[in-house]
């Protein structure tokens, strides 16, 4: 890098305010100060470089503070984070500023260049990395201890001192994608660039995920319409069916890997390196030496985390699978007085009573998933995990694990013990059909009405006699940092996953599932974009190449759909009739069918690359331009010897 850190305009004609920090009420003045002055500080001198103002209301200076970065000090954050950007020769390769200029659509005088989503991105990257020099402790607060290497701003979020960071939103940005996106109501693909330029990769690969996996459900849904109207009872017509829905589920992930491949190579978060992983913020223990930076930071023992996971958490988990066992036994208990109550009676009253218990399960296994989520954290943050990767992996195996059984449970009892094919399919109508509108509810519906109602309260009692400029920023700043926070993709997953299941493992019972699906994906789109942009507040971009742990999950799933399908199959009485005298032949020929088809489904995994052959033939170049380039840089060096 030709130009140095220190030759960087910070001054105040060039703010652009980007990232809110809220700071407690009563925070020292002497921690302000100091916060402050490191936010501003010179990297050469451990500081962030950075511009920060005080947000003045009409209650004057409250503890509430605006940061931006000048272009300059922004274009170097973009190669400190790595950023990757299209070249003017259409490649894509990480940004430095000393070639700045081959970059498209590079200008000096053009602020554009980076979007602010990246933008805020690496100033949240710069304040997580404002480390502790030879402070012992944070100023006005002893208790809040300080070593070389620290992270100050999880140190200060830990001691309650800072309250919260997020990210602006911008309003004429924010407008014209609402109307693009959710709007209006069309047929047609989302704005996943212009929702990967505000909201940043993540999100953005999640609602192309969700757009994805609602257009591969419309040939399930199609196909399953016929099978529903004029085949009904004649199982032995459903072996074609779902041996489609399973070669479906197979083709569609991985058709995704490609789709996620291409998206992310065009957003450049493909080619981005993996940052070294720095501690999670609740992680604790003592002080100690990192064998791997060199530098102070806590320390905890492997084997006692070992031991909380084994001796803790596991036991718990198994304690609250039993639980949900337990309340499935109760389903059924109340499954049976509504089918005696409808003997008695054979009215339309009786009738609908049939649903109730359906609906009520339904009902209490979301409010068990959604206790269970919080006990999960709590365990698992219990658990002290180092690195935010470990974190999340433990969390999403409890959450998972209990929601398949919870949800799925009382189907498998149903199919493989009672042997009610009548019974299952009502039962996992109405599971699924309340779990969607229990979500859509939760999610979306309520959230969106209380934050509507909070806005018109502050909109009433906000006043200022600032100018309107200052007026709007005041008001939206007050506004956003009482919304709430999105705590990341998760749920939209997890609730995916679990559809995914309801669809794929017994399609062959009820092929309706799939119509479903369709329905709630589209209202999901909306309401997901309604809840993104008018609810939450702004998150801050995490760049991300694809889907993470969750694509393990779906395959996992369409393998287990593979084993219940074939014995649904096998099950019915047309191929039971096929095996009269030796029900051990029936058994080997469904065991043969269900290997073969889990055979086929490897295979085509294996046959189906994961990236098109064009992004392969381009990251195969850069990675030889990258040797070529490596090669050169020892020759030179060689020579100056």
């Amino acid at each position: 890098m030709v130009e140095s850190w220190s030759f960087l305009d910070t001054s105040e004609s060039n703010f652009r305010p980007l990232v809110v920090i809220e700071l407690a009420k009563g925070t020292k003045e002497e921690t302000i100060e100091w916060f402050t002055k490191r936010i501003v500080d010179k990297k050469a001198n451990g500081g962030a470089q950075l511009l920060i103002k005080p947000l003045v209301t009409e209650n004057g200076v409250e503890n509430i503070y605006l940061v931006g970065a000048s272009h300059i000090r922004l274009l170097l954050g973009a190669e400190a984070v790595g950023l990757v950007k299209e070249c003017s020769d259409n490649s894509m390769r990480t940004f430095t500023y000393s070639s700045r200029k081959t970059f498209k659509h590079f200008a000096d005088d053009n602020h554009n260049f980076l979007t602010m989503a990246e933008c805020q991105y690496i100033i949240k990257h710069e304040l997580e990395n404002l480390r502790a020099k030879d402070e012992k402790m944070i100023p006005g607060y002893p208790q809040a201890k300080l070593y070389p290497g620290k992270s100050i701003v999880r140190r200060l979020l830990t001691s309650g001192i800072l309250v919260q960071i997020f990210p602006l939103h911008d309003r004429e940005e924010l407008k014209k994608l609402c109307y693009s996106w959710y709007g209006r109501v069309k047929i047609g693909y989302q704005p996943l660039d212009a929702i990967r330029c505000y909201f940043g990769e993540t999100i953005a690969l999640y609602f192309g995920f969700l757009e994805y996996f609602t257009f591969a459900l419309i040939p399930m849904a199609v196909i399953g319409i016929p099978y529903y109207v004029f085949a009904w009872e004649d199982y032995d017509k459903y072996v074609m069916f779902a041996t489609f829905n399973l070669l479906w589920s197979t083709v569609i992930l991985e058709v995704w890997k490609r789709m996620c491949a291409i998206l992310t190579y065009r957003w450049g978060t493909l080619l981005m390196k993996r940052q070294f992983e720095e501690p999670r913020p609740g992680f604790h223990g003592v002080l100690g030496i990192n064998p791997v930076t060199g530098r102070e930071e806590p320390v905890y023992s492997s084997i006692k985390r070992q031991l909380r996971i084994y001796l803790v958490s596991l036991p718990f988990v198994c304690l609250c699978l039993y639980f949900s066992l337990y309340v499935m036994m109760i389903y059924f208990d109340l499954e049976q007085w509504a089918l005696d109550y409808h003997k008695e009676n054979e009215s339309n009253f009786s009738s609908l009573m049939l649903y109730v218990p359906s609906i009520i399960y339904a009902v209490v296994i979301e409010i068990m998933n959604r206790i269970y989520r919080y006990a999960a954290e709590f365990l698992t943050s219990w658990e002290n995990h180092r690195l935010e990767s470990s974190y999340q992996n433990h969390l999403i195996l409890k959450v998972l694990v209990f929601n398949f059984l919870n949800c799925f449970a009382s189907l498998f009892y149903i199919a493989f013990v009672l042997f009610d094919m009548k019974l299952l399919r009502q039962s996992l109508a109405t599971l699924l059909i309340t779990s969607q509108i229990l979500n859509q509810f939760a999610e979306s519906l309520l959230p969106y009405w209380l934050q509507k109602t909070y806005n018109r309260r502050m909109k009433k009692r906000t006043c200022s006699t600032k100018t309107d400029v200052d007026l709007s920023l005041a008001e939206q700043v007050t506004m956003e940092k009482e919304m709430g926070t999105y705590l990341g993709t998760f749920d939209d997953y997890l609730e995916l996953f679990l559809q995914f299941g309801y669809v794929s493992l017994f399609s062959c019972v009820y092929p309706l599932a799939a119509v479903f699906a369709v329905l709630n994906n589209i209202t999901e789109i909306y309401s997901d974009a309604l809840k993104m942009c008018r609810v939450y507040k702004r998150p801050f971009a995490e760049p991300t190449a694809n889907i993470g742990v969750w694509q393990l999950a779906f395959e996992t799933m369409s393998v287990i759909s593979v084993v219940t399908n074939c014995i649904l199959i096998g099950m019915s009485p047309e191929v039971d009739a096929l095996f009269p005298d030796s029900k051990m032949d029936l058994v080997l020929t469904v065991a043969l069918i269900e290997h073969l088809l889990l055979a086929m489904k490897f295979i085509m995994a294996f046959v189906i690359p994961d990236k098109p052959r064009d992004i392969q033939m381009k990251l195969a170049k850069l990675e030889f331009e990258s040797l070529e380039a490596l090669k050169q840089q020892v020759r030179a060096f060689q020579m100056q010897l």
